[in-house]
């Protein structure tokens, strides 16, 4: 009888985990796709994987090769978060918003993507 018991509550507990991480991954899956639109490029290419790094590193004004630095250990780290960077000023945002993309990015990036920032191609980085 406890046995069932502790099955079934284990069974509920694993079912409500995974909830929560579908409706986060779909929250960045839902907010990558609406920031490459208003980067002026397709929602789609958020979701093909290596891909979506090389529109991501045209949309912060890098070239393709910046991808292999993803690829060394440690560095890749340093390379993300400037990453981040160049995203938040490309939307006129400061590193106040850098922070909020790093640290609470399900809440970052749907204002980000939902919210009334512009991208500006021309901005310096």
């Amino acid at each position: 009888m406890i046995g069932f018991a502790l099955f079934f509550l284990v069974g509920g507990l694993l079912f409500f985990v995974m909830a929560v991480v579908l409706v986060l991954i779909n929250i960045i899956i839902i907010s990558s796709w609406k920031i490459y639109q208003k980067a002026g490029y397709e929602g789609w290419e958020c979701l093909i994987p290596i891909y979506n790094y090389l529109v991501f590193l045209k949309i912060i004004g890098k070239p393709w090769y910046w991808l292999l630095l993803l690829i060394v250990p440690i560095f890749n780290i340093v390379v993300y978060v400037w990453g981040l960077n160049l995203l938040s000023k490309r939307f006129g945002k400061d590193l106040g918003f850098t922070l909020g993309l790093l640290f609470l990015p399900y809440f970052f990036f749907p204002i980000l993507a939902f919210g009334n920032a512009k991208y500006r191609p021309e901005e310096q980085s």
